[in-house]
């Protein structure tokens, strides 16, 4: 197949895209780079690319495409709370409009990068994908106006799938620091403390970015039938944590470390579990690889291998906010989140493609 992956320069697309290439594909990205300073390691794929921001995506961008893949997003809770009203422009109408254009311009399968955090607040409860939503972000609204909105263009051409993530972790080419697991063990490798935000109680559920790019690999290839308009939670059901547990496995991994809340921790809204069973029963070819444990043994090997240091780790590199908030500050973007010049890598890295 032919596949566009927007965001593919991004934490989960560096890692997607060597996955579609094993699995025959022929991939262009399409990503606006915000992100391309804020690498970890030299091994990012090297890709056929259209450099543009998502809310300018026209129908011919898509033309010739038989999927597209939509990873484009300002991805986190304290990115969506920083300026919630270009978070829903971006995350949520633009998203809208990617998807208008994709079907607009011919193309057969649409996979949407959702997100669990749409469950919000919901305790103690297993939820599956009937389950209520219940944000309390604007990431997480701004993602189910999308399904929702998304999810209208159905129809016998135009095959739309939500891939409901659980909370990333792993290591990436575009590493992020602000994700719980690869947070806690930054932590723990460059300062000795395990540091818990929280009052350690909330439920996580979680799974490797490699992982998550297995599932979009797999619904893809997946009989239209099967996943037609359809939610899936990503993940497994085995792998949910509270903080504190996550906290544990860091502790015990990397040597000399030692939990410690963070001064005035306290319990925060965010608290879900998931069931992953329905990915698990309709999708076969969706194995994930990894678990908590594997994943935080792997980040510490990274972190040793690259030499991480703690004026890295707290610097803007590797904080989605705060490279953003830099960017801003130096005049980079405008108040709108795109460039008043050409990105970081915009010029070396754009190749027009034949046919997009």
């Amino acid at each position: 197949m032919r596949v566009l992956v927007t965001g593919h320069n991004g934490y989960i697309g560096s890692l997607l895209i060597p996955l579609l290439h094993a699995a025959g594909h022929e991939v262009v990205g399409l990503d606006t780079y915000l992100f391309g300073d804020c690498t970890f390691g030299d091994d990012f794929p090297d890709i056929p690319a259209i450099a543009k921001d998502i809310r300018d995506v026209e129908v011919d961008d898509l033309r010739g495409f038989d999927a597209v893949i939509h990873l484009a997003a300002l991805c986190n809770d304290p990115l969506g709370d920083f300026n919630p009203e270009i978070t829903f422009n971006i995350n949520h109408l633009a998203s809208v409009r990617v998807a208008r254009m994709a079907k607009a311009a011919g193309v057969q399968r649409f996979l949407y990068s959702s997100s669990c955090s749409a469950y919000g607040a919901a305790g103690e409860d297993l939820l599956d994908e009937q389950a209520p939503f219940n944000p309390v972000t604007p990431y997480g609204v701004s993602k189910i106006r999308s399904e929702a909105d998304i999810s209208a263009l159905a129809d016998e051409s135009f095959s739309p799938v939500f891939l409901r993530n659980a909370t990333a972790y792993g290591v990436s080419p575009r590493l992020r620091g602000d994700l719980v697991i690869n947070n806690l063990v930054a932590w723990a490798y460059t300062t000795g403390q395990v540091l818990i935000k929280s009052d350690g109680t909330p439920l996580r559920p979680v799974v490797h970015a490699e992982d998550i790019g297995r599932a979009f690999v797999a619904l893809m290839h997946a009989p239209r039938e099967v996943i037609h308009n359809q939610a899936f939670n990503v993940g497994s059901t085995t792998e949910n944590y509270r903080v504190r547990e996550l906290a544990a496995m860091v502790e015990a991994t990397v040597p000399g470390s030692q939990v410690r809340y963070a001064e005035g921790a306290g319990p925060d809204l965010r608290c879900y579990r998931v069931d992953c069973s329905k990915i698990e029963r309709l999708i076969p070819e969706f194995k994930p690889k990894w678990t908590a444990r594997d994943g935080v043994e792997e980040l510490y090997e990274a972190y040793q291998r690259h030499g991480l240091t703690e004026a890295e780790f707290l610097g803007p590199r590797f904080s989605r906010i705060d490279h953003i908030k830099e960017l801003l500050a130096t005049n980079s973007l405008d108040p709108s989140l795109k460039w008043r010049k050409a990105g970081p890598l915009e010029n070396e890295m754009r190749i027009e493609v034949a046919g997009a």
